[in-house]
């Protein structure tokens, strides 16, 4: 016995210091590349280098410095600041540092590119800045257009002017070419064209200058989403000025060993396999070994035993003054058995066969595709016993699918609510594919009717808008009162009976929440426009992270306006900051659904504006201000029940500012969503 335990720990010593050193070390280079350098309160990585990050971390032309703060780029010789990185798009958003603080600085010019590096983005215009131009009283139409170098400017000779390409110029032209000054043209993105279009009175040439534009770089880009793929670090090797892929073990041309779109392994990674290999089968065939040397040994004690108690020639037995204790393991007798008494209930629900499933969806078809979530496919089918499921296909089969797998069971099986979607089963996690079986809601989600495909249906009144909001805001107290967080509040998450009742949905990202505690610390997930900013800040989730997402719902409601639209003015994409900009502004009556009756109704414009300031308390960017869920409920059923007590409607002229609602409270800031 100790000798086969010494022969074992020699083998596994030797074949650990034969291991390839690239299989036990992780690279120098590729752990360096692994972590962004920060900036301000921005993370810059790939293809972008600076700071601390070295140059191979990133790309040529590509270096950033941080100025008190301010990550800054240089191309073609002109400084640009940089606002935002969208690295998914491979999109960074600038403006010209010269014009950030000046309309006029001392050597005006255009913003040249250098397109080998970078492009345009689509939403990219120029405008035409005119310097110097004589001051004339026949030319007071231009007026409009005229922006000033200094606040002390409106005395002297000369002027200057801002046009986009859509301002027609020739009535003007000889008068712009007397200008002493320089024109040059200046890029900014097309909102910002289109808001100087139609109201160049308000225009103001400092701000749109500081909004910036976009820029579509170009760093083989291909290339870096392939190594990412196969879990490695992009970067560039400039000694063969080529892409690297810095991996675990080592650099490689393109990507790490092992890659979804290749399935090849290296010969370090093979050699690292087989020796693992090795160790498992020497561990094996030596456990083996003391199996078959430990039960030689108790059969041998059992025969001892039993010599010692045979029956003596006068009838009587003899039994040996040697007592032997044994442990014998116990082994299931099957695979099968095992796995049905793992399987036969997940927290009290009931599991589905695959095959069930699948005839009950006829076999997935597309045709019985209800939506496409972050998680998986849902798919209408029928029971056997007539019930009418949304089945529910999570996309992978991985470690992290199943523990939120397992979490949705657990915890739609731990809660009963009437505004919960109620959990009819799933498979065993042993099958095929992880599915999750519901009750099929009919009626879509509340996201398809205000900004989907049913927004054109005119069914959301405001009485059942406020409806909505009330019961989803008595389901999340209802989690919240048992320790559950939802995690990932939104509008396409809360379902519609036919009769308009509320049914929260999609637990997978949901956390139980450990009793007396005031936080769990955790990666941020979520959906982009919903997640708490103090939350993907601080990573520190609280039930106050679904009562800020439940305020971005509460806008919703009210504007009928999706929580992210890049469509929208760069500092109104994100609807929360939107919301709040307005609400300060005293300007709700620009961010409410007008369809609503809001200018007409009093009612109506007195109930909005009561839930408007509501969602304002739920999008404070310091969580202690925000209202609890309960206290949310409360102020909801208040807001319903006044309505129903005063049911006064009267058409009023609206010629009075909106209700001051919070103006003195800071604004919450807008997190970049990356991709929860």
């Amino acid at each position: 016995m100790d000798l086969l335990l010494s022969f074992f720990f020699i083998i596994i010593t030797l074949l650990f210091v034969h291991v390839p050193p690239s299989v036990l070390a992780i690279d120098d280079k590729y752990e360096k590349c692994s972590a962004p350098f920060r900036c301000g309160n921005m993370d810059i990585s790939y293809p972008f280098w600076g700071g601390d990050r070295e140059e191979y971390c990133g790309y040529p032309g590509f270096n950033v410095d941080c100025n008190s703060g301010v990550p800054e780029i240089t191309i073609a010789d002109r400084i640009y600041r940089i606002l935002e990185i969208i690295s998914p798009s491979k999109k960074v958003i600038v403006a010209i540092q010269d014009y950030w603080d000046n309309n006029c600085p001392s050597n005006p010019g255009n913003s040249p590119l250098n397109f080998t590096i970078f492009d345009y983005s689509l939403d990219t215009r120029n405008i035409t800045l005119y310097y110097g131009c004589p001051r004339q009283s026949a030319n007071e139409q231009l007026l409009v257009y005229q922006f000033n170098c200094s606040t002390d400017e409106t005395n002297t000779d000369t002027v200057n002017y801002f046009f986009t390409n859509n301002v027609i110029l020739s009535a003007h032209s000889p008068y712009l070419e007397t200008c002493t000054g320089r024109n040059v043209q200046v890029a900014v993105f097309g909102s910002t064209v289109e808001y100087i279009n139609r109201d160049p009175v308000s225009a103001n040439a400092n701000r749109f200058l500081r909004y910036g534009f976009g820029l579509q770089w170009k760093a083989n880009n291909d290339m870096c989403v392939r190594c990412e793929e196969s879990n490695g670090v992009c970067g560039y090797d400039s000694d063969t000025s080529e892409f690297t892929c810095y991996c675990p073990d080592q650099p490689y041309p393109y990507t790490c060993p092992y890659s979804k779109a290749k399935g090849k392994l290296s010969h370090g990674a093979v050699g690292g396999i087989v020796a693992g290999c090795v160790v498992a089968g020497i561990v094996v065939i030596v456990l083996l070994l003391l199996i078959i040397r430990k039960r030689r040994k108790i059969a041998a004690q059992t025969k001892t035993r039993d010599l010692q108690t045979l029956p003596t020639s006068n009838g009587t037995t003899s039994t040996s003054t040697t007592s032997f204790s044994q442990s014998i393991p116990s082994y299931p007798s099957s695979k099968l058995d095992l796995e049905r008494g793992m399987t036969s209930s997940y927290f009290g629900a009931h599991v589905f066969s695959y095959d069930e499933l699948e005839q009950a969806t006829h076999n997935f078809h597309p045709s019985k595709e209800l939506g496409d979530g972050g998680f998986g496919i849902v798919y209408y089918g029928e029971l056997k016993d007539g019930r009418l499921v949304a089945v529910k296909r999570l996309y992978e089969n991985s470690l992290k699918r199943v523990e939120q797998f397992m979490t949705e069971i657990e915890i739609l099986n731990k809660l009963r609510h009437p505004n919960l979607v109620t959990l009819y089963g799933c498979t065993s996690r042993h099958s095929r594919e992880l599915l999750l079986v519901y009750e099929y809601i009919p009626n879509g989600t509340v996201a398809d009717h205000l900004h989907g495909r049913n927004s054109n249906s005119g069914l959301l009144s405001w009485p059942i808008r406020l409806s909505i909001a009330v019961e989803t805001a008595e389901a999340l107290a209802f989690l919240h009162s048992s320790d559950v967080i939802h995690r990932d509040v939104k509008t396409n998450n809360i379902l519609l009976e036919n009769n308009f009742r509320v049914k929260v949905a999609d637990f997978g990202l949901s956390r139980l929440f450990p009793t007396n505690v005031t936080h769990v610390s955790t990666a941020p997930q979520g959906t982009p426009g919903y997640v708490d900013p103090e939350y993907y800040q601080c990573y520190q989730l609280t039930d106050k992270s679904d009562v800020f997402s439940f305020g971005v719902v509460l806008i919703e409601l009210i504007s009928s306006l999706e929580a992210v639209d890049t469509n929208r003015h760069r500092h109104d994409i994100n609807l929360a900051t939107m919301a709040v900009n307005k609400i300060q502004n005293q300007a709700l009556s620009e961010l409410v659904d007008q369809s609503l009756g809001f200018e007409r109704d009093y009612a109506v414009r007195s109930m909005v504006t009561s839930v408007a300031e509501l969602a304002f308390r739920c999008l404070q960017q310091d969580r202690e201000i925000r209202p609890s869920m309960q206290e949310v409920v409360e102020v909801l059923k208040g807001i319903q029940d006044e309505h129903f007590r005063t049911q006064k409607p009267e058409v009023v002229d609206i010629t009075t500012d909106d209700a001051a609602l919070l103006k003195n409270a800071p604004p919450p800031i807008s997190p970049n969503s990356a991709s929860f």
